[in-house]
């Protein structure tokens, strides 16, 4: 259990890493938000595709991967927009409302049960998030663009349960990473920055980043019952607002620190209440 911990707290700072390299790109270096995402999916994809392609043959014939593609694809698209607009650690707590999302679409599209408890804790979640955006007192077009990039990860959430059966683990791996490279393909051309070393490797921290935070994730999973790593998938809004005030100087505000707080009460409170089975001893 330890060392699944261990590599959870990496895995949650490798992406909040990821993104601030985003951030620079965009916000200090003035490279487009479209290169940005069209590398980083590359990036990955050319990593994990010697361990996936073979999964990857047969299902690309599924529009749901497709669409599953697209929302990921426009997910990232936002979050990336939103990182060059508003602070690192408001953009995360405000993309945090796609689990929410998820639930509420779950719940309806795929008919899976809820307690009462859960529905509260969901209210709660959302009542973090609006702590963060304040919708009509200080909202930003930085923090609209995260909470548009969390409603489309909610729905990537939920498509992947719908295909959780049907498409083996490396085939959504592979299409995760591929299918968008090829939908942002026509809209990269001519949006190339004039390379140096400094946005070389800043483009390699960035798809890097979020693709080890990913795979480090899946292996703690495969390490210990994910019920019992859940809430470490929230310790990315503390690694985002330690990483925005040693890199950017900004630090949230009382609200935005209250919002958070909230969304990983609820967060880890859900994911407790999900856990019921005694951690087993591993030989």
């Amino acid at each position: 259990m330890l060392k699944a911990m261990l590599i959870m707290l990496v895995a949650m700072s490798a992406i909040p890493a990821g993104d601030a390299a985003s951030k620079i790109l965009t916000s200090d270096l003035g490279v487009a938000p479209t290169y940005v995402v069209w590398t980083r999916f590359l990036i990955g994809g050319l990593v994990i595709l010697p361990f996936t392609w073979r999964a990857g043959l047969s299902v690309w014939r599924d529009w749901r991967v497709w669409f599953r593609a697209a929302l990921i694809g426009l997910g990232i698209s936002c979050i990336t927009r939103a990182l060059q607009l508003a602070p690192l650690a408001d953009v995360f707590g405000a993309f945090f409302i796609g689990p929410l999302v998820s639930f509420v679409l779950s719940v309806w599209l795929l008919k899976e049960r809820a307690k009462i408890i859960q529905a509260v804790l969901v209210l709660i979640g959302f009542f973090g998030v609006l702590f963060i955006v304040r919708p009509g007192f200080e909202a930003s077009a930085g923090l609209g663009w995260a909470l548009l990039a969390g409603c489309t990860y909610g729905a990537f959430l939920t498509v992947s349960r719908w295909l959780t059966g049907s498409v083996a683990l490396g085939g959504l791996m592979i299409t995760q990473m591929v299918g968008p490279v090829i939908l942002v393909s026509p809209f990269v051309i001519g949006q190339f920055p004039e390379f140096t070393p400094q946005i070389a490797k800043l483009t390699l921290i960035s798809g890097l980043g979020s693709m080890i935070g990913n795979v480090l994730m899946l292996f703690a999973y495969k390490m210990h019952e994910a019920s019992k790593l859940a809430p470490f998938v929230y310790f990315q809004l503390i690694s985002a607002a330690v990483l925005g005030w040693l890199i950017f100087g900004d630090w949230p505000d009382a609200w935005v620190i209250a919002g958070m707080t909230l969304i990983i009460v609820a967060g880890c409170t859900s994911a407790v209440l999900q856990s019921t089975r005694p951690i087993a001893a591993r030989a």
